[in-house]
């Protein structure tokens, strides 16, 4: 249960109390791994939490100080294509919700549709489209955490999305923007389904983050996304599709990523 979940990391964090989640999607995991505090094995020690199976992802939840504010990572996420329901897949984003975060910053690696977008370039999640076929909030709804029929007009936050594009620009990182699309994988997609998600609006496609997003902005927190684009879409190039180039870029891309990162987070 969830609360067996929260329960045990409030009684490993004691007064620490995170304001910022971050999920570390495929390849950004190493960003935890600068950080001085508390780490919990999400396999072999929290009760009920799921535990990632897929290269890329360690499994694990690190809590501590990150450029002067309380950040929990999450190194990693687990996948509908697991063989998990949405409600276990989303289950981490409701205890960042339980232990007191405000601002949730979702990261994944996406394939390029927008064909002016390439491998190792990031992309800031302005919209999404859900094409999962199925929706996190299914079933009963739990009145503690949010509303029956939540809206979702604006769940990437303008005002989140302004702060990141000025980060980049101070950087002088080139800083994409663009709609989401997630399908369930795991086959990537065709490149018939890549043109019709062109002609839908989406500029990049992947396996994940929609979900989080839903239940984030449900439960009432703040929503920030970033995509790291580490290959071209099925079609976009003659190149076959692997997750290895997905590791791949995604490391290319990680500098960028983990100083655009730190200078959100200082200025949050």
């Amino acid at each position: 249960m969830i609360s067996d979940s929260v329960n045990f990391i409030k009684n490993k964090l004691l007064n620490f109390e995170p304001e910022i989640g971050i999920v570390l999607g495929s390849g950004l995991g190493e960003l935890a791994d600068e950080v001085n505090g508390i780490t919990i094995d999400e396999s072999g020690e929290l009760p009920d939490f799921p535990a990632p199976t897929v290269e890329g992802h360690k499994g694990r939840l690190v809590l501590g100080e990150f450029e002067g504010k309380n950040v929990l990572f999450m190194q990693g996420r687990v996948h509908y294509y697991e063989g998990l329901s949405l409600d276990k897949v989303t289950m981490p984003v409701k205890v960042f919700k339980l232990l007191g975060v405000k601002t949730v910053i979702l990261t994944n690696a996406a394939g390029a549709v927008n064909k002016r977008f390439n491998p190792a370039d990031l992309m800031l999640i302005t919209d999404h489209i859900n094409f999962m076929g199925v929706n996190p909030l299914v079933g009963k709804n739990n009145d503690k955490l949010g509303t029956r029929f939540p809206d979702m007009s604006e769940i990437y936050k303008k005002n989140l999305r302004d702060l990141a594009k000025k980060c980049a620009a101070d950087l002088g990182i080139k800083l994409r923007e663009g709609v989401y699309l997630a399908t369930s994988g795991p086959s990537y997609e065709t490149p018939a389904e890549i043109n019709m998600f062109r002609l839908m609006g989406a500029d990049a496609v992947g396996m994940s983050t929609v979900p989080e997003a839903i239940v984030a902005n449900y439960c009432g927190m703040n929503v920030m996304g970033i995509s790291c684009i580490t290959n071209y879409a099925a079609g976009v190039s003659d190149k076959k599709l692997s997750h290895s180039e997905v590791i791949e870029n995604a490391d290319i891309a990680k500098k960028d990523f983990k100083n655009l990162i730190r200078k959100i987070v200082k200025n949050l």
